[in-house]
C-alpha cells in the first residue's frame, strides 16, 4: 500500500455511508487518519464508522447549515482540529429537461453544490482562523466538464462546483490551504451492477472509456488521499478527472477501426 503520509490528521468525509465517500474513510483510515464518516443515513455511518479504527459517526443534512457548523464543533471535540475534508455527498435524480420541476432541480442543486459550499466554508473558516494550512477536496464528476442527457440540474451543479474549488483556492491559497477536487468517472457500485439493464448499461459504459474499464470506489479514494496529502503540496485549484480517459476524448480504439 503506498504510504500517503497523512497519519494523525483529522478528516471529515461527507458522504461517508456509501460509495465513494465510504472507500476514502477506508482508505484514510488504514492511512492512519482520524475520520469522521458523516452522512445524512447515520445509522450507516455508525456502521461505518464501526469498522474504522478511532473513528466517529455523525447524522448530517449537508443542505442545513446551523446543522453542518454544529457537526463539526462536534467533530473537533472528539477528534481534534480538522485538517482535512472530502465532500462525497451527492445525489442525481435523473429526469428529462422537460419533465424536469423546479423542485427536483432545487433538491440536486442543495445537495450537489449548496452542501459542498456550506461543508468546504466550515471547515475552511476554521482552517483560516488557526492558521495552520489544510486541505479541501470536493466531489465533482466528469460531468463537470460536459453535458449528461436527462442530468440538466446535477450537471449544473457539478459545474458549479468546479467554479467553487477554484474560487476557494485562490482566495485560500496564501493561507496554506489547498482546495481541489477529483472528477469521478463511471463507478463501479451495487446500484450499477442491480439495474435491470445492468450488462448493457455497462457494455455502453466500457465503450467510451479509453482504459476499458470502470472505477472502483477505491480508485477515486486514492485520487482524493492523494489530493490531501503532502505529495500534492503545489496543487491548487485542480479538478482532477478520475475516469479512465474519458474526457481525453471518446474515440475508443473500435470508433478509429471504424
Amino acid at each position: 500500500m503506498i504510504d500517503f503520509g497523512v497519519r494523525g490528521r483529522v478528516l471529515v468525509v461527507t458522504g461517508g455511508a456509501s460509495g465513494i465517500g465510504r472507500a476514502v474513510g477506508r482508505l484514510a483510515a488504514a492511512q492512519g487518519m482520524a475520520v469522521a464518516v458523516v452522512d445524512r443515513d447515520a445509522a450507516t455511518a455508525g456502521e461505518v464508522a464501526a469498522e474504522l479504527p478511532g473513528a466517529y459517526a455523525y447524522g448530517l443534512d449537508v443542505c442545513d447549515p446551523e446543522a453542518t457548523a454544529s457537526v463539526v464543533d462536534e467533530i473537533e471535540r472528539d477528534l481534534g482540529p480538522v485538517q482535512a475534508a472530502v465532500t462525497g455527498a451527492g445525489i442525481s435524480l435523473p429526469a428529462p429537461s422537460e419533465d424536469l420541476d423546479p423542485a427536483r432541480w432545487s433538491q440536486v442543486i442543495a445537495v450537489n453544490l449548496t452542501g459542498t459550499f456550506l461543508t468546504l466554508t466550515e471547515v475552511g473558516r476554521r482552517l483560516v482562523a488557526r492558521g495552520q494550512g489544510g486541505s479541501l477536496v470536493a466531489v465533482g464528476s466528469v460531468n463537470s466538464f460536459g453535458g449528461h442527457v436527462h442530468r440538466a440540474h446535477y450537471t449544473s451543479s457539478k459545474f458549479g462546483v468546479v467554479g467553487l474549488v477554484k474560487t476557494l483556492a485562490i482566495e485560500w491559497g496564501q493561507r496554506g490551504i489547498r482546495v481541489n477536487g477529483i472528477a469521478p468517472g463511471p463507478v463501479d457500485t451495487p446500484l450499477l451492477r442491480g439495474a435491470q439493464s445492468a450488462e448493457q448499461i455497462k457494455d455502453t459504459m466500457l465503450s467510451r472509456i479509453p482504459m476499458g474499464r470502470l472505477a472502483s470506489p477505491e480508485d477515486q479514494a486514492s485520487a482524493a488521499l492523494f489530493l490531501i496529502s503532502d505529495a500534492a503540496s503545489y496543487v491548487n485549484g485542480v479538478m482532477l478527472p478520475v475516469d479512465g480517459g474519458v474526457t481525453a476524448g471518446y474515440f475508443t480504439q473500435v470508433a478509429a477501426e471504424l
